[in-house]
C-alpha cells in the first residue's frame, strides 16, 4: 500500500527556506515586469537555480506547458549549418 504524501512536511522543505524565497522573489518580479499574459509565463533561459538572472537577455515570454516542461533546463543556442 502507497504511504500518504505530507503535503505540509514537503511544503516546509521546498518553501520556506531563505534561498527558496529570494529565488521566488525574483521570479515573481521578472513575471511582473513583462506581463506574460493568460496562458503564458516569464521563462528563464539560465534557470535561477543555475545562476541565472533577471536581466531581459535572459527572460523570454512562453507558453506555460512549454515552461513546465523546460524545468531547470539551460536553454542554448543552436549554430546553423
Amino acid at each position: 500500500m502507497a504511504k500518504k504524501r505530507d503535503y505540509k512536511k514537503e511544503y516546509a522543505r521546498d518553501h520556506s527556506s531563505t534561498k527558496a524565497k529570494k529565488t521566488r522573489a525574483l521570479r515573481n518580479a521578472a513575471n511582473r515586469a513583462l506581463n506574460p499574459g493568460p496562458g503564458k509565463e516569464v521563462d528563464h533561459k539560465k534557470p535561477l537555480s543555475k545562476g541565472g538572472t533577471n536581466s531581459k537577455k535572459n527572460l523570454r515570454v512562453v507558453s506555460r506547458s512549454a515552461n513546465r516542461k523546460k524545468g531547470a533546463k539551460v536553454i542554448t543556442r543552436r549554430k546553423r549549418s
